[in-house]
């Protein structure tokens, strides 16, 4: 069974529930805030990113799913998009100026390398932009996502609920930017450089 990662309709639906509940302004600012250069839209899924990037942004979207970058090529016809996996993006070093990821890396497989290859690929200065869910600081609520995660990951086709991405991200090497940083239950968005 594919889970409903891999079903484009199926998310595509579910993202427009949440969007509309207020999930719809951070994906707003994830993309809005990419004003120039070359953008990777890393786990771009069915594009609900890269119809938001602005005119001198120069886009390329990347997922491991085929049927997604279908619907990918019909929201952002004229945006290069690529099959492959975060922990092997395609790329030159230094390809990009930001790269964006939306509620990806709960579902990367290798974390550690996925975030090296976005080292990688940024330019020196370049920008990592995320927006992504994470291990609840709340210990219920941390337990609770302990216990789920197993069927939930099998549910959805790779989502780890338990993550702990900001720790991630700081492991490989980014520092946030705390005036990007926005906090929400277990959501966060923000903006960060490397070392």
């Amino acid at each position: 069974m594919r889970g409903i990662e891999q079903i484009p309709w199926l998310y595509d639906s579910g993202m427009a529930l949440i969007e509309r509940a207020g999930l719809g302004r951070w994906r707003a600012w994830l993309a809005g805030g990419v004003r120039s250069g070359r953008v990777l839209d890393i786990g771009c899924g069915t594009g609900r990113n890269l119809a938001l990037f602005g005119r001198g942004v120069r886009a390329i979207g990347l997922d491991p799913c085929p049927q997604s970058l279908l619907k990918a090529r019909r929201r952002a016809p004229g945006v290069p998009l690529v099959c492959a996996r975060a922990e092997a993006l395609p790329f030159r070093e230094g390809a990009f100026d930001t790269v964006v990821s939306g509620l990806v890396y709960c579902s990367v497989l290798d974390v550690a390398r996925g975030l090296g290859e976005v080292r990688r690929v940024l330019k020196p200065g370049g920008v990592l932009r995320m927006l992504e869910h994470v291990r609840s600081q709340r210990p219920f609520a941390a337990w609770l996502q302990d216990r789920m995660q197993p069927a939930w990951t099998w549910f959805t086709g790779g989502c780890h609920p338990n993550r702990d991405t900001e720790a991630s991200v700081a492991a490989a090497g980014f520092v946030v930017d705390p005036t990007s940083y926005r906090a929400r239950n277990d959501l966060r968005r923000f903006e960060a450089h490397s070392r």
